[in-house]
């Protein structure tokens, strides 16, 4: 039984396949187009999928789109009719398009179909699961566990903004749902739109940002109580209320109120790449201190509801690593999995999942001695040595190539310890917005100025932003308070206290980049500034040559830590293919690019003539 899975339209398009409930492929559209949080239909993915899978669409026994467009409409109506007269600008402005392509959903979706393969409309069957429920397939089927609570959060989508659920065998139970317009999801984003980050997209920047509030500060304190009498009411049982006098995004074009934020926080909302001052930073710890909070009532309902020692999460507020560090260490549950593909992309798959295990009932799938059933997320395309050697000829370039891994890894290890930043580009993409070590840019985590150097001279991005480190799954504990295996990088916990350098007693009174540049741990440069660390931990089943590479890097150095950040610059999605990789090594101050069993020197490539700046092509995130 093949089953394809799409999401699309909103942000984040992706598509999965699986095969008699195996996961075979699923990869964002983005990775193709270039185009960062690409919501068109995800054609090139669609094929990727197709291909990698060996069949073609009318050879399908199902095609399952990861939401009910039909009650996102009715959501949207509901609410215009309940808020009127306010928001008629955005009713007007969102009408055309529902009513031209949203209502008729299916329609458009065949005829993407059609671009592809001509349908056999009568023969594949097409079924649209609620956006809760792919979330919380997308979790629990490839989990380990045969029986779990299932808490899924986001911004919205038809009507739930999180849910509460059991996985039990091959069936789930929703059990407990909260509604539009009161979110988590959209109370972060709110957040993240008034201290002047992209909504959709500059969360994470919201949560790298809080470290830098003043923990116990009368301010942030302050700020806590502010948001908690005026914005939103946390229940124990993780519902919550959002207070709408405060926000627009219901029926208006922006995501709050400024005037009467401004009035409640006592500065106007900060507009995107002005300077951040402290309140900026005391601010967004108040809203992850509530956060972590509400994502706490939550688990600990779940865990009442359920009774079950297991917990699976997804949902685009399941990135908050740093919310997902602290239920980690409440043990309100024994064991958690989170899917790496946590926000809308992982709905294609759920969606496929949940066809497979729910609608056709086939049993659940053995684990047979792995991890989970994700591969790693090592899920895209990958290219072989023919293709390096194509780039290498279009562009005149010169490499190495290595046919021993040994070798390889060798040589690479002794080029991070002396100093380089490295391209990573090995394997099959993975899927979900992380890199783990198959497009990732590796340095070494015991320099104390790489992370100025990546952030300014490679990233392009702010330089307060962390990177997070990938250790070997057998040393995790010498270098992090964590035992249990992280392979997607979505917890964060401290660094080891005997690794970690003590703050001058004033500390604090320096500005917000000065104080990146204390010297705070022995691996300094993957330890946030509140000693913290996003960790990855790699496997052998799972990554193998990046495994070797940590391993060899251990042998020469005692240290078998590194730097791991997604292979792009500042607003470009993840590369995916040989050429883009060759074009971002060529575009920044990277040393190195490893594709495959080549390396490329910077220093010996031609020189690289742009037809345009990479600023203009991609828009900032």
């Amino acid at each position: 039984m093949t089953i394809l899975g799409i999401s699309a339209f909103y942000h984040d398009s992706a598509a999965a396949i699986i095969v008699d409930g195996e996961i075979i492929a699923a990869a964002q559209e983005e990775r193709f187009t270039r185009k960062k949080f690409d919501a068109s239909f995800p054609r090139n993915a669609v094929e990727f999928c197709l291909n990698y899978a060996g069949t073609s669409l009318n050879k399908l026994d199902a095609i399952v789109f990861y939401d009910k467009p039909f009650l996102k409409f009715e959501r949207l109506l509901e609410t215009y009719y309940n808020f009127s007269p306010k928001g008629v600008k955005s009713f007007i402005t969102s009408m055309p398009v529902w009513i031209k392509e949203k209502i008729f959903l299916r329609k458009v979706i065949m005829e993407e179909f059609d671009k592809i393969e001509k349908l056999d409309r009568k023969k594949i069957k097409f079924l649209f699961p609620e956006h809760h429920l792919s979330h919380a397939a997308s979790a629990y089927y490839p989990s380990p566990y045969n029986e779990s609570a299932i808490l899924t959060i986001d911004a919205v989508g038809e009507w739930a903004t999180a849910s509460i659920c059991k996985g039990e065998g091959n069936n789930i139970t929703i059990l407990k749902q909260l509604d539009f317009p009161h979110s988590l999801g959209l109370l972060y984003s709110a957040f993240t739109y008034f201290l002047g980050f992209k909504v959709n997209s500059g969360e994470y920047k919201l949560m790298g940002l809080a470290p830098y509030g003043i923990p116990g500060s009368p301010e942030v304190a302050r700020y806590v109580e502010l948001i908690k009498k005026n914005l939103v009411d946390l229940k124990e049982d993780g519902s919550l209320f959002l207070n709408q006098e405060y926000f627009n995004y219901a029926v208006g074009l922006t995501m709050v109120k400024e005037d009467k934020w401004e009035k409640l926080f006592g500065f106007p909302a900060r507009k995107g790449e002005s300077n951040l001052e402290q309140n900026h930073c005391n601010l967004a710890l108040a809203i992850q201190q509530v956060t972590e909070e509400a994502v706490l009532n939550l688990a600990r309902e779940a865990k009442r509801l359920t009774g079950s020692n297991n917990l699976c999460m997804a949902g685009g507020v399941s990135l908050n690593c740093v919310a997902n560090g602290k239920l980690d260490e409440a043990k309100i549950f024994r064991n958690i999995f989170i899917t790496p593909a946590a926000g809308d992309a992982g709905g294609a798959l759920g969606a496929a999942l949940a066809a497979y295990y729910i609608y056709y009932e086939q049993p659940r799938k053995e684990l047979n001695g792995k991890l989970d059933h994700l591969s790693g997320s090592y899920l895209g395309p990958e290219f072989s040595s023919l293709e390096v050697e194509a780039l290498m000829r279009k562009y005149n370039a010169e490499a190495v190539e290595y046919k021993d891994e040994k070798a390889l890894t060798e040589e690479v290890a002794k080029l991070i310890s002396e100093g380089a930043v490295i391209g990573w580009h090995q394997g099959r993409m993975e899927f979900g917005p992380r890199a783990l070590g198959a497009r990732s840019i590796i340095a070494d985590a015991r320099n104390s100025t790489m992370q100025k150097k990546l952030n300014l001279k490679i990233k392009y991005r702010e330089g307060f932003r962390p990177f997070a480190p990938i250790v070997l799954a057998e040393d995790v504990s010498e270098y992090f308070n964590q035992q249990e295996p992280s392979p997607y990088m979505l917890i964060v916990k401290p660094v080891k206290n005997e690794r970690q350098i003590p703050y001058p007693v004033d500390f604090k009174e320096n500005g917000l980049l000065d104080k990146l540049y204390f010297l705070r741990s022995d691996i300094p440069a993957v330890t946030h500034i509140d000693y913290s660390a996003r960790l990855q931990t790699v496997h052998k089943e799972t990554n193998e040559r990046l495994w070797n590479l940590l391993n060899t890097f251990k042998q020469l150095t005692g240290y078998s830590v590194l730097v791991n950040t997604s292979f792009n610059v500042r607003g470009e999605p993840i590369v995916n293919t040989p050429e883009d990789a060759y074009r971002c090594f060529m575009r920044t101050d990277m040393d190195y690019l490893v594709i495959g069993d080549f390396i490329f020197d910077k220093k010996k490539q031609p020189k690289w003539e742009e037809t345009q700046d990479w600023r203009s092509e991609f828009v900032l995130d």
